[in-house]
């Protein structure tokens, strides 16, 4: 399939190349390791050492200038430590869409695409039916949920989930086309590599590509706004979030949930498995990496019961001092849900709802007297039918059946 937008294949530098890159590691983090890289791993650091990082950051780059430098400098060891430089060659999608469905005011397909050769990135996509284009874009990530062990369990898993299915419908009838995409080793990635495929290092890596084509895909859907691409998700889905923000310049509004941490930095192999965070010359936190939305639209969603109750007083801060470099502080917002936990309820989808409609100039839908919005008009469906692959729709012979084969074929495009 030939993309509308080609020249969006290619990267754009967020600084000229000429730029010096920043050299920086701040005092009185973990020791490194004797052997092996130098993994940011869980609650790598106490929230008072998270902090002194942010303030050690801001004084060792009080300004636009320096920052960005900086900023380019985490975006190369990002993309390094995740095993994805240089970027894999761009194969073509042969995306499948199937089983249409319509309901009040939307539709929902499922949809599978080859981000390498032989591996389905799978998920469905919402669309408008009454909106006029051009549509903005909503690339939705979804966080860690329940093994399968009977098919029931998908209903707990990922895209299945009544929050995917709610805000992927919503932000439909919102007039955004909508994808959302699960993680490897879920839903029917489960099928075709395995559940254990998701404890490797290397789905970080896989991951981070997956959404980078998602986009991709996105953006050659005919009517998609290239000036309006949203990227939203939970916890583990807030950290694709904030990383595929901080690579690709494509992302116009970034919507982490529950995610930004100083000191927190995921506790699975696919947020913090690879070196991503931390190298010889330069550390960076999962806020830092949030910050490098800027000055793009970024709102923070925390709760008072996990990694994210200080960002109204540790990240947030931080956030805005960075997006002053800018003059763009009415682009970034927290919402703190402090009665809260770790979720995408209806509060915090809420919020990402009203972010995305100011800076999309969207029509919200009608809200209680709490303010919060109605998604009562989204149906959600069973599991059995949002599977992009099943027994009479297959999974293509070619398809990888384990991750080393996926990753020999990601390697093979790096030369």
């Amino acid at each position: 399939m030939l993309l509308r937008h080609p020249a969006l294949l290619l990267f754009t530098p967020f600084i000229a190349l000429a730029a010096p890159a920043i050299n920086w590691v701040p005092a009185g983090l973990p020791p490194v390791p004797a052997t092996g890289p130098a993994l940011c791993v869980g609650g790598y650091l106490k929230p008072e050492q998270g902090k002194a990082t942010l303030d050690a950051a801001l004084a060792q780059f009080p300004d636009r200038a320096s920052w960005e430098a900086y900023g380019q400098h985490i975006r190369q060891r990002i993309q390094a430590g995740a095993g994805l430089s240089p970027w894999p060659k761009r194969t073509p999608l042969n995306p499948l869409v199937r089983a249409k469905r319509t309901y009040d005011g939307y539709s929902v397909e499922n949809v599978a695409f080859e981000s390498v050769p032989g591996y389905f990135v799978t998920g469905n996509i919402y669309r408008p039916l009454t909106a006029k284009g051009p549509f903005p874009a909503v690339l939705t990530t979804h966080g860690h949920g329940a093994t399968i062990k009977t098919p029931a369990d998908f209903e707990k898993q990922g895209r299945f989930t009544e929050t995917v299915q709610a805000r992927g419908g919503t932000l439909a009838r919102m007039g955004a086309i909508v994808l959302s995409i699960e993680m490897v080793g879920y839903g029917d990635s489960s099928t075709q590599v395995g559940q254990e495929a998701h404890k490797q290092p290397f789905t970080q890596t896989l991951q981070v590509w997956n959404t980078i084509r998602a986009l991709d895909y996105l953006l050659s859907i005919d009517g998609v706004d290239p000036k309006r691409v949203a990227v939203t998700g939970e916890s583990g889905g807030g950290t694709q979030t904030f990383l595929l923000t901080a690579l690709d310049p494509r992302v116009t509004l970034s919507a982490p949930v529950v995610m930004v941490s100083s000191y927190f930095f995921g506790g699975c192999l696919c947020e913090s498995g690879q070196p991503i965070h931390r190298s010889a010359d330069h550390f960076a936190s999962n806020v830092m990496i949030a910050a490098l939305a800027a000055p793009r639209p970024l709102l923070l969603v925390s709760d008072g019961k996990d990694w994210t109750q200080h960002n109204p007083t540790i990240e947030f801060p931080f956030i805005q001092k960075i997006y002053n470099y800018y003059g763009a502080g009415k682009n970034t917002a927290n919402i703190h849900l402090a009665n809260e936990g770790h979720d995408y309820g209806p509060s915090k989808r809420t919020a990402v709802y009203r972010f995305i409609a100011e800076h999309f100039k969207l029509t919200l839908p009608p809200s209680d007297a709490a303010g919060k919005i109605d998604e009562s008009h989204v149906t959600i469906e069973r599991h059995g039918p949002l599977h992009a692959f099943d027994e009479t729709s297959p999974l293509p012979a070619h398809a990888h059946r384990d991750l080393a084969a996926v990753e020999r074929t990601l390697r093979g495009l790096q030369r």
